[in-house]
């Protein structure tokens, strides 16, 4: 890593603004709700201003807005950006810039704040085996993003070491919203030999698959178990209340932002952070029934 002389350093801070600019894709979501509440908090205790923009998951206006705060702010923090990884090398180049639970696979020369989706899903998984649920599907978010590609490896992973056949039957791709996780749902409970528990990609695609589940007249945990992932408030609203993996939505957004000033800084010495997962049992799963 290239060090600035004293002198560029001493102009770089004389050029500064005070400000970071926080690009995400929507502030009423509850994902990323929680996250803009650890940078609030971080802005807080460091003593910046925040200029947040809503890039309404479209390509286009997230390059404009990211583009925008560049010049306005001394460091741009994206959320879940849509933009290819050679499109954010460059952006980083040019300007302190972090990226906070990436969308698509980035390489290293774009500094990180991400999660274990792995390990998490893996708990998931694992949690329902213990259960003793064999047949158990997978409702995954959009094919190619980190999150759904990490999960689902972890998934077909934790069963084949309990020596549990895939069945690609029981694997259904989505997206990470309520309507779709009720579709997938209902797909799955219409085959001739359903699941007896699902894995869901996140907290809305579980709200879902317990709303498709009562739909038919079965009884979540009893005919059917489900695991979330993310632990937002949804996951205590539904009943029965959610076993689902936490993410830590505050403590990311809390990350993301430091790392960003210490790029600001020039201090950077750890590019990328991945926060852990904790799995939550709560009223939503339960042993198989019997047949």
């Amino acid at each position: 890593m290239t060090t600035d002389t004293p002198a560029q350093t001493e102009a770089a801070r004389a050029r500064r603004t005070g400000s970071i600019g926080v690009l995400l894709p929507l502030t009423h979501d509850l994902y990323f709700s929680g996250m803009l509440a650890g940078i609030l908090e971080a802005s807080y205790e460091h003593d910046v201003q925040l200029v947040v923009a809503q890039t309404l998951h479209e390509h286009n206006r997230e390059v404009a807005l990211r583009r925008r705060l560049a010049e306005a702010t001394d460091g741009v923090l994206l959320v879940l950006p849509e933009e290819s990884n050679d499109d954010l090398i460059a952006a980083a180049a040019s300007g302190p810039m972090v990226v906070l639970d990436p969308l698509l696979p980035l390489d290293s020369g774009v500094s990180t704040v991400t999660v274990a989706n792995g390990e998490g899903a893996t708990d998931a998984v694992d949690h329902l085996l213990a259960l003793g649920h064999t047949r158990i599907a997978a409702i995954t978010g959009p094919p190619g993003w980190v999150a759904t590609d990490t999960r689902l490896e972890a998934y077909q992973a934790a069963l084949e070491r309990a020596g549990v056949p895939l069945d690609p039957g029981l694997v259904l791709h989505s997206d990470f919203e309520l309507e779709a996780g009720a579709e997938a749902a209902a797909a799955l409970l219409e085959l001739p030999d359903p699941p007896t528990a699902v894995f869901a990609f996140n907290d809305p695609i579980a709200a879902g698959a317990i709303r498709a589940a009562r739909a038919r007249g079965l009884q979540v945990p009893d005919d059917l178990s489900i695991v979330g992932f993310d632990d937002i408030a949804l996951a205590t609203a539904v009943t029965p209340a959610l076993t689902t993996v936490r993410q830590p939505l505050q403590e990311m957004g809390r990350a993301a932002m430091t790392l960003l000033l210490r790029v600001v800084e020039g201090r950077i010495d750890l590019p990328h952070v991945e926060l852990p997962t904790r799995l939550v049992v709560r009223g939503s799963t339960a042993p198989p029934p019997r047949t």
